[in-house]
């Protein structure tokens, strides 16, 4: 993912999750609104009830990886805020991925 798809204001966190929509399943909340850029921007949030930081790191670097492959940032202008919850952390990957695909069928 690419610095500019990356969402690192908290002022932009905060409004995404206030004026946006969300939807939910087991392992992640997605919040998510229409944005003023051509292009799609990305924030992850792990909660330290996760792990310390290295685990952190670890789900935050899985879920960066599965945006890549998921998201078209060229072809939508969406701030999107990926909350990760504490099922992540017992599932695999690819199930991890699956669920994440099928919340961003907005």
């Amino acid at each position: 993912m690419k610095v500019i798809n990356r969402i690192k204001a908290s002022d932009d966190f905060a409004l995404a999750i206030k004026k946006g929509r969300a939807q939910r399943n087991q392992s992640f909340v997605i919040h998510y609104r229409p944005n003023e850029y051509a292009y799609t921007r990305v924030g992850i949030s792990v909660s330290s009830k996760l792990g310390n930081a290295v685990v952190r790191n670890l789900i935050k670097r899985q879920i960066r990886s599965m945006c890549d492959s998921l998201i078209d940032y060229n072809s939508q202008s969406f701030d999107i805020v990926i909350i990760a919850k504490a099922n992540f952390i017992n599932r695999s990957y690819d199930d991890n991925k699956q669920l994440l695909q099928e919340l961003l069928k907005f």
